[in-house]
């Protein structure tokens, strides 16, 4: 214990709030620069300070020793802004769950070589004795890398952003049916405005700052008051979803554009439809306003964009050259010029007074779905899958690439100053990002795509993950080094699973084949084919002598694994099996499946004994205790369930999770499971009570989730590409 907190111990609650608001303030004001750094590593202080006032409190406590004429060495300095990085990173986190603070600064900060640093880490090791997740790697974002700030609260897919004129707030747009208005500054989530009734595709603010529109898949659009969130027009009149909109620079009217091939030019003030422009023969995807509010630019998915006059609707130009749906449309400030991005994979810059290309800009590998251009017209922003890149558009040059997204990138925004830029993705959040340096995320795993299957060895040494880049990894559980690649499929891989010996393993692929592994050199030994479609889990029998499929094709198989051979089908399910576990004898299996059903079979005869009925969505992966009398199963349904395996009985439902659970697993002795989640956490559960006892908080979904035979190492890996290593603390004997 620091002598820190044995003052603040001392202290009367108003007192020990007092001091912690203010000290910081006084040790700047009167200069004592040793004493505010060593406050400020104090690993009790930022507990303390973040359990009473919040994590942007703690933040601006660092930019006192930064903007103060306090005496800092330049190392003291990097320091604190090393750990102000971190807590501004974890900051979604922290204000959620403030118990997530010593395993967000150590899977940050493990890396940094500081003394300073170092002794504030190993505060935290020490943090508290019951259970939490320790990261053994620094896993996450360090500070320095990737966006400035994440923004979290969207259940859903965003699909857009815009920003306000003064750049102090941002609005986006949902899936999820809403919209959510953010202090750019702090990330806060300010308001959260509702009303439509289906997903809501783009929004966009007046110039004064004063209102926004928003467009929806429910065929209308919306104006709002941005200060009170109030909703103050619908305006009707398309006939299918409505997919975006851009505000004439005057606020006075504002387009639309729609899946029913038309735009429509609105009164913003009244609500009234002024004009209907019609020339596509597709749906039109996106549309922008020159900044002179005399004419407009659509993009369509009939591979065009036209430009029209905004005051007659008459048609102008039409711009030809994409080869495939042209996604978005930006006009530079000076309306001489305008990009547009497609399913094409490229960006083509035009000349909007006479409809020539100018320039194509290839680089892009997928779909570009959003660009933005600066303020100052040189740069421009464009997005595919999952991450942004930055471009110079007088040359067509690729200055950056930006990446952290674990999904689709849908939108990009940039700020009034062109100094930073919001992006929004079909991973539910909006990243900060600093367009200067563009900062890059550095590759910490090796995993290029998600990891969607982990599974440790027996001795607890080794791990192989799966991943959707069409490898697997094994890597050194203690020192989280990356061992083998082992590479042989043609699409993602789904699942693995490593043989009792531990000298063999089988994985599970989207290119419907298993294939099995020797797992000391890596070498591909066979490979099994059957399935009609993508396999998706895989588990080896206690013998090791055989294997069981699940697979899109809606059926299990079970295989020798000795020759490879198809030994026996199980066709009882009537939708894609997910998942299946074999219990410790051997004798039976039991499947999970998008049915909501898991099913209980006998693996000698192939029969089905039982099915279990009780998600309502559907069931993702399922774990089998090593007594084998209970299971439990994983859901779409956001929750876990426990059932009797012998009655086929459903025990207990855990309940924690905000969004989909993928995947679950128990420790060996059979007190303890640990979840991975959608909402980007992991949860570790006590079976016999069924609560929830420690949570780790990643910066992507976790899709798998692995216990060691210690019961206190886990291995889990995410949407982003990450495999996690972490420790369970606070267990007796485990430390």
């Amino acid at each position: 214990m620091s002598k820190f907190k044995q003052r603040l111990g001392k202290m009367s609650p108003e007192k020990r709030l007092y001091a912690l608001e203010t000290l910081p303030g006084h040790l700047a004001e009167s200069v004592q620069g040793e004493r505010l750094h060593q406050l400020l590593t104090d690993f009790d202080f930022i507990e303390a300070k973040l359990d009473a006032v919040g994590a942007q409190a703690l933040i601006e406590d660092y930019d006192l020793a930064r903007i103060s004429d306090v005496l800092l060495s330049e190392g003291q300095a990097g320091t604190l802004k090393l750990i102000q990085g971190a807590i501004r990173k974890s900051a979604p986190i922290l204000e959620r769950d403030k118990t997530q603070l010593a395993g967000q600064l150590l899977g940050r900060l493990l890396d940094f070589e500081m003394p300073e640093i170092e002794g504030m880490l190993e505060q935290a090791k020490q943090w508290k004795d019951s259970l939490w997740l320790r990261p053994l790697r620094a896993n996450l974002e360090r500070p320095g890398e990737g966006c400035l700030r994440t923004l979290t609260g969207h259940t859903e897919s965003v699909w857009a952003v815009a920003i306000a004129p003064d750049g102090k707030t941002a609005i986006s747009a949902s899936w999820d049916n809403t919209l959510k208005i953010w202090d750019t500054e702090t990330g806060t989530e300010l308001l959260t405005l509702t009303g439509h009734t289906s997903s809501v595709n783009a929004v966009a603010i007046a110039p004064d700052g004063k209102t926004a529109i928003s467009a929806s898949d429910d065929n209308t659009l919306k104006i709002w008051d941005t200060e009170t969130g109030t909703e103050l027009l619908t305006l009707t009149g398309h006939t299918n979803s409505v997919y975006a909109l851009a505000i004439a620079p005057d606020g006075k009217t504002a387009i639309s554009d729609s899946d029913d091939n038309t735009l429509k030019i609105w009164d913003t003030e009244t609500g009234t439809e002024l004009l209907t422009l019609t020339g596509h023969t597709s749906s039109v995807i996106a549309v922008a306003i020159a900044p002179d509010g005399k004419t407009a630019i659509s993009a369509s998915k009939d591979n065009t964009l036209k430009i029209w006059d905004t005051e007659t609707g008459t048609e102008l130009l039409s711009l030809t050259g994409h080869t495939r749906a042209v996604l978005a449309v930006a006009i530079a400030p000076d309306g001489k010029t305008a990009i547009s991005a497609s399913k094409d994979n490229t960006l083509k810059i035009w000349d909007t007074e006479t409809g020539t290309e100018l320039r194509t800009l290839t680089g892009h590998t997928n779909s570009v779905r959003a660009v933005a251009i600066a303020p100052d017209g040189k740069t421009a922003i464009a997005s595919e899958e999952k991450t942004l890149k930055i471009w110079d558009t007088e040359t067509g040059r690729e200055l950056k690439t930006l990446t952290g997204h674990s999904w689709r990138v849908n939108a990009v925004a940039i700020a009034p100053d062109g100094k930073t830029a919001i992006s929004a993705s079909g991973d539910t959040t909006l990243k900060i990002w600093d367009t200067e340096t563009g900062s890059e995320l550095k590759t910490l795993t090796g995993h290029s795509d998600r990891v969607t299957a982990v599974a440790i060895s027996p001795d607890g040494k080794t791990a192989i993950s799966a991943s959707e880049d069409n490898t697997l990894k094994i890597w050194d559980t203690e020192t989280g080094t990356e061992l083998l690649t082992l590479t042989g499929h043609s699409y993602g891989v789904s699942a693995v699973a490593i043989a009792p010996d531990g000298k063999t393993a089988i994985s599970a692929s989207e290119d419907n084949t298993l294939k099995i592994w020797d797992t000391e050199t890596g070498t591909e030994l066979l490979t099994l084919t059957g399935h009609t479609r993508a396999v998706r889990g895989v588990a080896i029998a206690p013998n090791g002598k055989t294997a069981i499929s699940a697979s899109r094709d809606k059926t299990l198989k079970i295989w020798d694994t000795e020759t490879g051979t198809e030994v026996r089908t199980l066709t009882r399910h009537t939708s894609l099996v997910r998942g299946v576990a074999i219990a410790p004898d051997g004798k039976t299996a039991i499947s999970a499946s998008v049915d909501k059903t898991l099913k209980i079979w006998d693996t000698e005869t192939g029969s089905e004994l039982k099915t279990l009925t009780g998600h309502s969505s559907s069931v993702n992966a399922v774990a089998i205790a090593p007594d084998g009398k209970t299971a439990i199963s994983a859901s779409h349904d956001n929750t876990l369930k426990i059932w009797d395996t012998e009655t086929g009985s459903e025990l207990k439902t855990l309940t924690g999770h905000s969004h989909w659970v993928y995947a679950v697993a128990i420790a060996r002795d059979g007190k303890t499971a640990i979840s991975a989640s959608e909402d980007r956490t992991l949860k570790i559960w006590d079976l016999l009570t069924g609560k929830e006892v420690a949570s780790f908080s990643g910066e992507a979904a976790f899709d798998c989730c692995a216990f060691a035979p210690d019961g206190v190492t886990v291995v889990a890996g995410d949407a982003s590409g990450r495999v996690h290593f972490l420790r369970l603390e606070g267990v007796s004997g485990g430390r």
